[in-house]
């Protein structure tokens, strides 16, 4: 099959090139995949000398079921899905029950293809931030993958949306999802907060951190910035307006027996009955993957990148 793999002599580090079927394991089902997202983790990760030469990566693929999971689990052959994992920029893919959402028939699977690493990590960590009616909640980065689907679900949780994104252009688009105010930076914001979530880390997610109210939480999601973030001495005075607050980090696949399928499955439900925008900003046929991949790498995108597979 062909792949998309890592190549340090190539344009944005990645080439096309043929590699070996996944042959699936027992509990795995074997994917034809019709379209791919990319992530700016895995981009980025493909440019690190570590990542030896012939990977194939890529985390969100959606396609159709060729052959089912011989022990029984997981959808039967012809079902489109959506799909979590690594190695999957390729034809075909080998996926747990567990990392796979059934997708209605129809739907787009270019706009499906954006949902495992963006959707599941903004709806995870609203979950892990409890009820949110009524409730003021900042989202940087907001106009990331992350972030745009973090602003949708918090709003329809009855949530105060306060996003932020570096570009002012997209404060039309972000109010559009659900925003009910949006700045160009956290420290702009005039209330404070009752949760955040961070995309963005660095300078950032001090001057978030700053604006929680009082027993506040902010969970670093991403740190698009590569910046350190430096708590000045009195970001942690327990004052009588500030004091209890917390920071938590994420990491998606925390633990080994993660079950995101029905997750998945609604996720891609919503999406393809339109009641949740994906933000795809870039899309083309896989043989772009360089100028998809380079225009990530210089942060030319707000949004999703999707590639078709041919």
């Amino acid at each position: 099959m062909r792949a998309l793999v890592v190549d340090h002599a190539a344009t944005a580090h990645l080439s096309l090139a043929e590699v070996a079927d996944p042959v699936p394991a027992p509990g795995e089902a074997l994917v034809r995949v019709g379209a791919v997202s990319l992530n700016y983790g895995e981009v980025k990760g493909a440019t690190e000398p570590a990542t030896p030469d012939g990977t194939v990566i890529g985390w969100d693929a959606a396609g159709v079921v060729v052959r089912a999971a011989a022990d029984g689990s997981g959808p039967a052959v012809g079902t489109p899905v959506v799909t979590l994992g690594v190695a999957g920029w390729a034809e075909l893919r080998a996926v747990p029950a567990t990392l796979l959402g059934v997708v209605p028939g129809g739907a787009d699977l270019g706009a499906v293809s954006t949902i495992p690493v963006a959707g599941l990590s903004a709806l995870h960590v609203l979950r892990r931030m409890g009820q949110l009616l009524g409730r003021r909640v900042m989202i940087t980065g907001a106009s990331g993958g992350v972030g745009r689907y973090a602003v949708q679900l918090a709003a329809r949780a009855g949530a105060e949306v306060v996003a932020t994104s570096g570009n002012p252009a997209q404060e039309e688009s972000l109010r559009a999802l659900g925003a009910h105010e949006v700045y160009t930076d956290p420290a702009k914001v005039e209330r404070p907060v009752y949760a955040v979530l961070d995309n963005v880390g660095g300078r950032q997610l001090v001057d978030a951190f700053a604006a929680l109210q009082a027993g506040g939480v902010l969970v670093s999601v991403g740190r698009s910035s590569e910046a350190d973030a430096v708590l000045p001495p009195e970001a942690l005075l327990g004052t009588d307006a500030r004091h209890d607050r917390s920071i938590r980090t994420f990491f998606l696949l925390a633990g080994p027996a993660t079950d995101f399928s029905a997750d998945l499955t609604w996720l891609a439900a919503e999406v393809a009955a339109g009641r949740l925008d994906p933000g795809t900003s870039w899309r083309g046929p896989w043989t772009r993957y360089g100028e998809a991949a380079q225009a990530l790498l210089d942060r030319r995108l707000h949004g999703k990148a999707v590639l078709d597979i041919t």
